[in-house]
């Protein structure tokens, strides 16, 4: 439904009526119908936003932290410093506590370094390369070729 239509399509006569009465009559019919049409927007744009809501609450991905976890923190100062190829993400550091509602309290490595906290959306897993698992090369003679 066009904006024009709900504000203006039912306001606008092709004709005009002299009759009072009928004119009374097709007012009420007008208002009637416009009451119908803001319903009928109404419907639709709730079924909008339900399946929009949908569509993204698939699309989510849990964040798991956990204390002790090395992660990035994002640099949101650099837009004063813009630069192609700079890092948005510093770090790493270590997780120290998790709080109510999405904290995460950070601590740098070196042992010295002060703890702060930050919000868990701030934060992304650094995967360093002792964690991750190494893969077996598979032998030639048991690969498949397809001729």
């Amino acid at each position: 439904m066009s904006p024009y239509r709900l504000v203006f399509g039912i306001w606008a006569l092709k004709e005009m009526n002299m009759k009072a009465h009928a004119c009374e009559e097709e007012r009420k019919l007008q208002l009637q119908e416009l009451e119908e049409l803001r319903l009928e927007s109404y419907d639709s744009a709730m079924w909008y936003k339900e399946r929009t809501k949908l569509w993204h609450d698939k699309n989510l991905r849990v964040k798991e932290l956990q204390v002790g976890q090395k992660v990035f923190l994002f640099q949101s100062k650099l837009k004063l410093m813009p630069g192609k190829l700079k890092s948005k993400w510093i770090g790493p550091y270590t997780i120290v506590g998790i709080r109510a509602h999405g904290e995460v309290e950070i601590q740098g490595v070196n042992a010295n370094s002060v703890p702060f906290l930050v919000n868990g959306h701030r934060v992304k897993v650094f995967w360093d390369s002792s964690e991750l698992c190494d893969v077996e090369e598979i032998p030639l003679h048991t690969v498949s070729t397809i001729a």
